[in-house]
């Protein structure tokens, strides 16, 4: 990194931390205790209003929040922030109000015209592919915001029922893209939902929340939320520091839930990175007598998604062997039976 860059994150770094020690500007930019020295001493050639703080807890303090210059990106910084922004290119709908097209042009008209230039090479270069946005969400800006503020909403959303009496799926399954053979009915009704954070997927916008009325974790498609309103009711304080990445303690298996287990090789393991949900996972585990441990998907299922599961370890093709239970073999047994009738 160059001096003048570094001087610049520098000025950023005291003007935040307002006090700070040689081994902080150390750790932060990966320098020596010289170089940190001699660049204090810049900066404050420079106008830092700096303070030092002699003594066994002492360090440097920031008198007083500096105005700071512009930032301003490098080469492989600006191409970098391009990348970026091509994978907002295939949705229609964002969490903010806001399109590609909007921060394209802005990105672009501040750029030099060598810089555009070197953008336009790359994208001559470099081809971005992804799945398009199929349907809008009109409440994604609101279920992000009260998912950062941690409010607790109602939303008006499509309450597929069963004809038959069957317990609703804990998986990190949507509740609208539940699948049984039984037959049902096409409703809406009013859940109370704290959220937990966003994500996009195939196409679709998903809300991973708390539903306060089952008491469990749920995924909402968020194309097919109709409406969605501030409640006045606290939100959990379990749920408020959870992240995306912690939603999968929220799950748990009803009692009847079926465990499943199959033998997967190194494809299917690259295969279950890119899509799983929180009711499995890989194990290796060592066999008596044997010298090698074996690579497992294991986990469980509700009744109800038998055809699901089937479904999407069908996925796998040759890369899984099921080893239990039974009713899993035939109904994968099955599933291929009937795409033939099909070929």
């Amino acid at each position: 990194m160059k001096k003048s860059e570094r001087m610049n994150q520098m000025l950023r770094f005291i003007n935040q931390k307002q006090q700070f020690t040689l081994q902080d500007l150390m750790q932060e930019f990966q320098i020596s205790k010289r170089t940190a020295l001699r660049d204090i001493a810049s900066l404050e050639a420079l106008g830092a209003p700096i303070y030092v703080e002699y003594g066994r807890y002492g360090g440097y303090r920031l008198l007083q929040q500096m105005q700071l210059p512009p930032i301003s990106f490098n080469t492989g910084e600006l191409h970098a922030l391009y990348f970026a922004m091509q994978a907002l290119r295939s949705f229609s709908s964002l969490p903010f109000q806001v399109s590609f097209r909007t921060i394209h042009d802005k990105f672009m008209s501040a750029l030099s015209d060598k810089q555009r230039q070197d953008i336009e090479n790359i994208q001559h270069r470099v081809s971005f592919r992804h799945t398009e946005q199929i349907r809008d969400s009109a409440h994604l800006e609101f279920l992000l915001m009260a998912a950062v503020q941690n409010i607790v909403i109602q939303i008006t959303y499509p309450d597929q029922r069963r004809t038959t009496d069957q317990r609703p799926s804990p998986a990190n399954l949507p509740d609208s893209e539940q699948t049984n053979s039984a037959s049902r009915t096409s409703n809406t009704s009013i859940r109370t939902i704290q959220p937990i954070a966003l994500y996009a997927r195939k196409g679709y916008w998903y809300c991973q929340a708390y539903d306060l009325h089952k008491q469990a974790y749920r995924v909402f498609r968020c194309d097919r939320i109709i409406s969605a309103e501030v409640s006045d009711i606290e939100p959990l304080a379990h749920v408020i520091n959870l992240h995306a990445q912690d939603t999968h303690s929220l799950w748990e298996p009803s009692e009847q839930a079926t465990p499943f287990k199959c033998l997967i090789d190194e494809a299917g393991v690259e295969l279950f990175q890119q899509e799983h949900f929180p009711s499995m996972q890989i194990m290796h585990v060592n066999e008596l007598g044997s010298e090698s441990a074996q690579t497992l998907l294991v986990g469980s299922y509700e009744i109800h998604e038998l055809d699901f599961i089937t479904r999407y370890l069908a996925g796998y093709g040759k890369s899984i062997k099921i080893m239990e239970p039974v009713i899993l073999q035939k109904a994968l047994r099955q599933y291929y039976l009937d795409l033939l009738d099909h070929v």
